[in-house]
C-alpha cells in the first residue's frame, strides 16, 4: 500500500471517520481537504439499493446544476444545413455532419457531449463501438437527439449533465469544482440528491440510498448522512 504524503495524512486526519456529516458540512469540509494545484473537481458518489442488471431497477436520468459543473463543456452538434445556425448560436464548439460523422469513425472524439436529430440517429448507429464505450451516444432520454437543438445545446453548455448506476449500483456525478463556494457545491450536490429520489425505481426494495460520499480529485472521501438528505 502506498504511503500517504504529509498533506494527505492532514486532509485524512480532518475527516472525523466517527462521523455522518450534512451535505452543507461535507461541502465545506470537501474544500478545508482540497490541497491540488489546479482546480480540482467535486464529485459526489451514491450508493443505491438498486439491482442494475434488471431493466426496472435501471436508474438514469439528467439534471441542471444551478450552479454548472464548473467545467467548459465541449458540444458537438451533429445537425442538417438547416439546424446549424441555431446550433451555433446556442454555443455549440463544433457544428457540422459529414465531416464530423467520418471524423468519428476515424477516432476523433475530443468532444464532451453529441447533441443530434432524430433523423441523424441512423447515421450513428454504426459509430456505436466508438461512442458508446466513451458515454457519447446520443439519447433522447437524455434529451441530446432533439429536433430543439439550439435548447439542447444551452442546457448542456448551463451545467446539465446525464447520469447513470453503474454496474455496481453506485452513481458518480461531478458537482462542481474546489474553488466553488460550499454554498454552491451543496446546492448542486442537493439537487443531484433530490433527482436521484425522485427517480426511484417502484422494483427496489428496502434503502433506496445506502451511503453517500463527497470528494474532490486526489482527496479522501467525506460521508454523508443519507438521512440528512
Amino acid at each position: 500500500m502506498a504511503k500517504l504524503t504529509k498533506k494527505q495524512k492532514e486532509a485524512v486526519g480532518k475527516i472525523d471517520k466517527s462521523k455522518l456529516y450534512s451535505v452543507q458540512e461535507a461541502s465545506q469540509l470537501v474544500k478545508d481537504i482540497t490541497n491540488v494545484k489546479f482546480d480540482a473537481s467535486v464529485d459526489l458518489a451514491v450508493r443505491l439499493g438498486v439491482d442494475p442488471r434488471k431493466a426496472n431497477q435501471m436508474v438514469r436520468g439528467v439534471v441542471t446544476l444551478p450552479h454548472g459543473t464548473g467545467k467548459d463543456v465541449k458540444v458537438l452538434a451533429l445537425v442538417t444545413p438547416d439546424k446549424e445556425a441555431e446550433a451555433k448560436e446556442a454555443g455549440a464548439d463544433y457544428v457540422g455532419l459529414g465531416e464530423y460523422l467520418q471524423k468519428i469513425k476515424d477516432g476523433w472524439t475530443d468532444v464532451d457531449v453529441i447533441i443530434t436529430m432524430p433523423s441523424v440517429m441512423g447515421k450513428l448507429g454504426p459509430l456505436g463501438r466508438v461512442l458508446g464505450p466513451r458515454g457519447l451516444m446520443p439519447n433522447p432520454k437524455t434529451g441530446t437527439v432533439t429536433m430543439d437543438v439550439a435548447k439542447a445545446v444551452s442546457e448542456v453548455k448551463a451545467g446539465k449533465i446525464d447520469f447513470k448506476v453503474d454496474k455496481t449500483g453506485i452513481v458518480h456525478a461531478a458537482v462542481g469544482k474546489a474553488s466553488f463556494s460550499a454554498d454552491k457545491i451543496a446546492d448542486n450536490a442537493n439537487e443531484l440528491l433530490q433527482t436521484l429520489l425522485k427517480l426511484k425505481p417502484t422494483a427496489a426494495k428496502g434503502t433506496y440510498v445506502k451511503s453517500i460520499f463527497i470528494s474532490s480529485t486526489m482527496s479522501p472521501s467525506i460521508p454523508v448522512d443519507p438521512k440528512a438528505v
